[in-house]
């Protein structure tokens, strides 16, 4: 089966990420999300223009943002707030717009407007922070990586992932797992990640995860029902199997909470990778759709020690660096990794593409 490669640095800068202009910023994310079957999501980012012309303190924050607003993930920030009001009761209006029976684009439009000019306090704190939308349906395309390379490196795997969010995919491993006909995982897990499977299965070698540790500059409790019931506002109206997801994980992290610790991804990394590395197992980094969000100067500085790290491997305490992130030049999800040592790398770092994935892991389509 052949192997796709892509460059090392693809995420350096492309256009609609540097979109500044809000305007813009929300129509590309509204058609992202018609693209991505969230037309209802779709619907209230358009609406956004209408708030943005109001007298609310929402539209003014809007009209006023300074930075850039698609780097930022603008849109997602507002979008998370209002759905949070249809939650939580506080905008009964707003109901029909998220069952799907208001449609018009003029009509969400007024209903959106009235609600932040009756929540502007409720919903300014939206704006403080990016979106945390770290989703459970990722892991299929973690574990699928960790499968693939089960085969290349051995089936023990020590890992570390950055801008974790909740944890949620840091408690990978309770998951059960069937990606096209391979499964992982325990099979009595409350948590079941079966995504439509495209392309052919990942090998079914053995996986055993020793460690997972996690950091996030800010993360969220699960256990805390307020923090969650924010994590829920971000989750895309138009996927309730997202969720049902999302309760699971709250479920678990109730009975055992994530190893997940506040602290910048730079610092973590640095102090994961100074530790002893056990023989025999492959120590892993790994991150998804979050990579976009930290400043430049934080990913190259991951970059150099990871690139490090790889280059001082051996075949008895290997190393791997996974990426679910999006492709700036085509703005897809892909699963990529790079692994050491790879004597096909000639000592460099080479990414193998695995797969394409839905954000939220709706759909995976696995081409390695």
């Amino acid at each position: 089966m052949g192997e796709r490669a892509i460059a090392l640095g693809q995420d350096k800068g492309v256009v609609a990420f540097e979109i500044a202009d809000v305007g813009a910023a929300l129509d590309w994310h509204a058609a992202h999300c018609d693209k991505s079957d969230a037309p209802i999501t779709g619907r209230i980012i358009r609406s956004l223009k209408a708030v943005m012309r109001g007298p609310s303190e929402t539209g003014r924050t809007l009209r006023e943002w300074q930075g850039q607003a698609m780097e930022d993930a603008l849109a997602l920030r507002v979008a998370g707030g209002v759905h949070a009001l249809h939650l939580s009761g506080a905008e009964p209006a707003l109901g029909p717009v998220y069952r799907g029976e208001v449609v018009d684009q003029a009509a969400i439009d007024a209903i959106v407007c009235a609600a932040a000019e009756r929540h502007d306090a409720a919903l300014l704190p939206w704006f403080a922070g990016p979106p945390q939308t770290n989703e459970a349906g990722r892991s299929a395309s973690v574990m699928g990586a960790l499968l693939w390379l089960s085969g290349k490196l051995g089936p023990r795997f020590e890992l570390t992932e950055i801008g974790a969010s909740a944890g949620i995919n840091s408690m990978m491993a309770r998951y059960f797992y069937d990606l096209g006909g391979t499964t992982a995982g325990p099979t009595d897990s409350p948590m079941r990640i079966v995504p439509e499977w495209r392309g052919d299965a990942p090998p079914q070698n053995p996986v055993q995860i020793t460690e997972l540790a996690a950091c996030d500059i800010a993360p969220v409790d699960l256990t805390d029902p307020v923090q969650a019931q924010r994590l829920k506002g971000y989750i895309w109206a138009d996927a309730q199997e997202r969720m049902v997801r999302m309760d699971a994980a709250i479920a678990l992290a109730g009975e055992r909470k994530p190893d997940l610790v506040a602290m910048d991804a730079e610092e973590f990394v640095r102090q994961r990778l100074a530790r002893p590395q056990q023989a025999g197992v492959t120590r892993a980094v790994f991150h998804t759709i979050m990579w976009q969000y930290l400043p430049a100067e934080k990913r190259a500085a991951i970059r150099a020690m990871l690139e490090e790290a790889g280059a001082a491997a051996t075949a008895e305490r290997p190393f791997a660096w996974i990426r679910l992130e999006t492709n700036r030049v085509t703005f897809r999800h892909e699963l990529t990794v790079c692994y050491w040592p790879n004597d096909a790398q000639g000592g460099g770092a080479e990414w193998i593409q695995l797969a394409e994935a839905h954000p939220h892991g709706a759909w995976v389509d696995w081409v390695a």
